[in-house]
């Protein structure tokens, strides 16, 4: 069974930064395009990064530019490198497969407040 286990949230200043890993067990991450969602209460999950098995990115609009997809398949971990986080990027933290996600894990929460 294929699980997630996010990690690396917290409480950060307007600016500041913070690294996010997901570390996939059950499975082989290199074999899979991966994404980052997130999820603040009321509103639906939302898309906001992925990468493919070699390495191809992308990004939402509201994070291009300050935030960075990575993965290293022999840790069978991905990364979210977020930088000059904003209050609106408040939110749980989720990642999984793109294409056909299998069950969610506990997600990270990311608090941006001054």
């Amino acid at each position: 069974q294929v699980q997630f286990v996010e990690s690396g949230g917290g409480l950060v200043q307007p600016g500041g930064s913070l690294r996010l890993s997901c570390v996939m067990s059950g499975s082989s991450l290199s074999l899979y395009t991966m994404a980052w969602h997130r999820r603040t209460p009321g509103k639906e999950r939302e898309l906001v990064a992925s990468i493919g098995s070699f390495g191809t990115t992308g990004y939402a609009d509201y994070v291009q530019g300050r935030f960075t997809v990575s993965r290293d398949n022999a840790k069978n971990t991905m990364y979210l490198q977020m930088n000059n986080l904003q209050p609106e990027d408040t939110a749980v933290y989720y990642c999984n497969i793109l294409s056909v996600p299998r069950s969610w894990g506990q997600g990270t929460q990311v608090t941006v407040s001054s």
